[in-house]
């Protein structure tokens, strides 16, 4: 699991990979981005405890994020619905969802890449998780949990109660 390693402490946190697709749901196509972003969450430590893929839409997404976060103290990563067309609501479900946003990890994210001005997504807090919208491509996604990936510990750490200043 990720480490946060502090001089007194170290700390494992757990996560979870919501994929946000009408075509994975009517099995028109394969879940890669979900995939990708299971592979490089257990490769930066995480355990990956459940993932869900959910239709396209405000309620799915938000009921789905809801349901996720609801007893969680870990890392939710979305993939997919962060983008310009009309069935493209991942952030208006994740900012149903969440309690506050977090503005900061959203924006470290789309500076990752030229494309990621194009990304909707948003990032935020909903009692003791972290959800990160990110994009549905395979690269998109895992570039931009990686570009939050080493200052995630240290947040979640912070929603845990640990006074780490």
């Amino acid at each position: 699991m990720a480490e946060l390693h502090d001089s007194s402490t170290a700390r494992s946190f757990a996560a979870k990979v919501l994929t946000v697709s009408d075509g994975v749901i009517a099995g028109t196509r394969e879940d890669r981005s979900g995939e990708a972003l299971d592979d490089a969450l257990s490769s930066a430590g995480y355990e990956v405890v459940e993932r869900r893929v959910v239709a396209d839409g405000v309620e799915a997404v938000a009921d789905a994020l809801v349901a996720m976060a609801d007893g969680f103290a870990g890392l939710i990563v979305s993939t997919g619905g962060t983008g310009f067309t009309e069935r493209d609501l991942t952030p208006e479900g994740t900012r149903a969802a969440i309690e506050r946003e977090a503005p900061g990890l959203a924006e470290a994210m789309r500076l990752v890449n030229p494309l990621g001005r194009l990304s909707r997504g948003i990032a935020g807090i909903r009692g003791q998780a972290i959800v990160l919208n990110t994009p549905g491509s395979t690269k998109g996604c895992v570039e931009c949990f990686e570009a939050v990936a080493d200052v995630v510990p240290h947040a979640l750490a912070l929603l845990a109660g640990e006074r780490l200043h």
